[in-house]
């Protein structure tokens, strides 16, 4: 089970002509940014998770490959715990740590951006 948020950028052919002019070092930097969120994220969820024996906890994963993030957790039952069952109730860990930290993920990218833009131009 896993949240992933996927960045689209289809139908922005000036960002994407400006990502294309970056050099493979500068992407690698925006990448970095959002991997480093993504890691936030996890943080988060590792806090929000409930805890019995540790090993939902331990098989919650933050990863980025390209412009793709994904934060998740490998656990059998990670669903059951984050949606609930019929017999359980839900308990969100993985949800409410992607939405605190959704509102900063334009700021990061923004920041990145701007990082690497600044670098070409040296």
């Amino acid at each position: 089970m896993s949240v992933s948020i996927n960045l689209d950028l289809a139908g922005a052919e000036e960002f994407l002509q400006a990502l294309n002019r970056f050099d493979t070092a500068m992407q690698n930097r925006v990448q970095e940014q959002l991997l480093e969120w993504a890691e936030s994220v996890k943080a988060d969820a590792e806090r929000l998770v409930p805890v019995r024996t540790g090993y939902l906890q331990s098989t919650i994963f933050a990863k980025s490959q390209g412009w793709q993030i994904e934060v998740g957790a490998e656990a059998t039952y990670a669903a059951a715990v984050e949606f609930g069952t019929r017999y359980a109730r839900a308990k969100p860990y993985l949800t409410p740590a992607v939405e605190a930290y959704l509102p900063s993920l334009e700021r990061v990218l923004l920041e990145a951006l701007d990082l690497a833009k600044g670098e070409a131009q040296l």
